[in-house]
């Protein structure tokens, strides 16, 4: 057990840093539930598919290519569906929400598990900066896409990050979504994270008068392929620390796993989730007003993609 799960202990869920996944679906029964679950082929998205497959569940493994999901979920035990989702495709997306539907099994859970963090130079997607493409509108797309597949009680999990604190201020830059008038790798992340609270936030407005919930997750910081664009000195240096600091990714999916699936969950909405307990957010990913108009610009964008 590292330091810092001795340090924070437990929280009120029962709960806590050092918590894996397996612990927290521990003696449930998921047989009969479809889970969705982006960027499924490695770290905590992997593990999340393995372990929601070991407790009976369904499993639509998403990763950019329908072959590197199904080489990932090769040899593990449970009932799991390899398909295609590349977030900054938005073709790729349209066919992965079809192949979804044409399966005809409602979902339970959709897990927005996969993104990308810190490039270290801009690129852009059909005109807009990467990782706000990727990371929010990427999913944005799918979830909007799959809301009529939704489970009456359905819950949508999508991973935020305590970075979203480093978003520019004012939030998101409605007039600098391309990137082109100053980026910095840290900064744009952040926006890309406060993009997927204020996401959760507006959608769970939405789901009001239903049973749907939608929540955001802090999986908490793990040496896993997302850092692949750090400089080489910043790999090195969360190698090290991983041992002592750093989440395995059995910790890092304990809560999304959790929010997903755990009858503790149940009727929670709208909430940000660190450690398997509810924490707060930023001021800003608790604006309504900056939600509403995230969303609004969300459906142009999307609307103006060819497909």
């Amino acid at each position: 057990m590292s330091l810092v799960a001795l340090v924070k202990g437990k929280g009120e869920s029962g709960f806590g840093y050092g918590s894996t996944a397996e612990q927290v679906t521990e003696g449930l029964d998921l047989r009969g539930r479809t889970v969705l679950v982006t960027g499924s082929n490695s770290g905590i998205g992997l593990e999340t598919v393995r372990v929601l497959g070991l407790r009976g569940a369904q499993v639509i493994a998403a990763a950019r290519t329908e072959d590197k999901a199904r080489a990932a979920i090769q040899g593990l035990a449970g009932d799991f569906v390899p398909v295609s989702c590349e977030l900054s495709d938005p073709t790729s997306v349209r066919a992965c929400v079809d192949t979804v539907k044409r399966h005809g099994r409602r979902l339970d859970a959709l897990i927005c598990n996969a993104g990308i963090m810190a490039l270290p130079k801009l690129e852009r997607a059909f005109g807009y900066e990467l990782q706000f493409f990727t990371n929010h509108i990427g999913h944005f797309m799918l979830v909007t896409g799959l809301l009529d597949a939704l489970a009456e009680n359905g819950r949508v999990v999508v991973l935020s990050s305590a970075a979203h604190g480093s978003a520019p201020p004012g939030g998101i830059q409605f007039d600098n979504l391309s990137g082109e008038k100053g980026y910095w790798s840290w900064i744009a992340y952040g926006q890309s994270k406060l993009a997927n609270l204020l996401f959760v936030k507006e959608l769970s407005r939405r789901f009001t008068g239903t049973r749907k919930s939608a929540n955001a997750v802090h999986p908490g910081v793990i040496a896993t392929n997302l850092t692949r664009s750090l400089p080489a000195i910043a790999r090195v240096a969360m190698t090290v620390a991983a041992p002592l600091a750093l989440k395995n990714a059995a910790q890092g999916a304990a809560t999304q796993c959790y929010v997903a699936v755990h009858p503790q969950v149940d009727g929670v909405t709208g909430e940000y989730f660190a450690d398997c307990n509810v924490t707060r957010s930023s001021r800003l990913s608790r604006d309504a007003a900056l939600a509403t108009r995230l969303w609004e610009e969300s459906e142009r964008i999307v609307s103006g993609l060819q497909s």
